[in-house]
């Protein structure tokens, strides 16, 4: 069995997706029922079940975190998450904070609510991203988030192996989703990811059950070399766009 937050679109779709055809038994999670349900459905026989609820909540997640505790599952995806760009002082603080919540601390939440009972041949996969290995100005609350979720995974997968439980920090660069398209000409086509390639990169790494951190692609794989090697500011200075409009998303929760 497996359990996938922000199951509704994106990502945590394809990897439910992904995952039915597996053999997994899904139980997908996210606020908006319609397109929850939608994808549940879409999933064909075998049990598949949705639960609406929203991550950000403390009904929400005390909800999820009561299915982990008595769903006995195989395999636990932290999809969920939230973005907000644009200078950190023009960011509301309540989107900020919001952001770290459901980044961080749901992350967290379900991590020690899913490895507390979990059996050997679990697994636990966080979704991270390649800005976990580069600070960028403008997303500056994001990309400390997804360090964290990266540097979280990689000790719970030291602390855990003896357990025979895998823990996958999962890092995709950019992906075309609907609440980041990233079309346009500011953005190659060969940089972006679909949905399914990243899911098709965390089954095969499921399978493997060998390395802490997944980088999605050759190109999202150097880039996190590159950006490891160069000193900090030089990182920034080249990461950092001249011009970005604040804006804000959530995925599906």
């Amino acid at each position: 069995m497996a359990l996938v937050t922000g199951a509704s679109e994106g990502i945590g779709r394809a990897v439910a997706r992904a995952l039915a055809a597996d053999g997994y038994t899904v139980t997908g999670i996210a606020r908006d029922e319609a397109r929850l349900r939608a994808v549940i459905d879409g999933l064909g026989e075998g049990g598949h079940s949705a639960l609406v609820a929203d991550l950000a909540t403390e009904d929400g997640l005390g909800r999820v975190v009561h299915g982990v505790q008595q769903g006995r599952f195989d395999v636990l995806v932290n999809n969920a998450g939230t973005a907000s760009s644009g200078p950190f002082v023009d960011v509301p603080l309540e989107r900020a904070t919001a952001m770290m919540n459901l980044n961080c601390h749901a992350l967290l939440t379900l991590a020690h609510a899913f490895l507390t009972g979990a059996q050997p041949g679990g697994a636990l996969v966080n979704v991270s991203s390649t800005l976990a290995f580069a600070p960028m100005a403008n997303l500056s609350v994001y990309s400390a988030t997804k360090a964290f979720v990266t540097s979280f995974s990689e000790s719970l997968w030291h602390e855990h192996k003896a357990r025979g439980i895998y823990v996958m920090g999962l890092c995709p660069g950019m992906t075309s989703t609907r609440s980041q398209p990233h079309s346009g000409a500011d953005v190659p086509a060969g940089l972006v990811q679909s949905p399914e390639q990243v899911a098709a990169t965390a089954l095969a790494a499921l399978h493997r059950r060998k390395q802490p951190t997944v980088i999605c692609g050759t190109k999202n794989t150097l880039f996190a070399a590159v950006a490891r090697a160069l000193p900090r500011r030089a990182a920034l200075r080249i990461l950092t766009p001249e011009r970005q409009s604040p804006a804000y998303h959530r995925t599906p929760l």
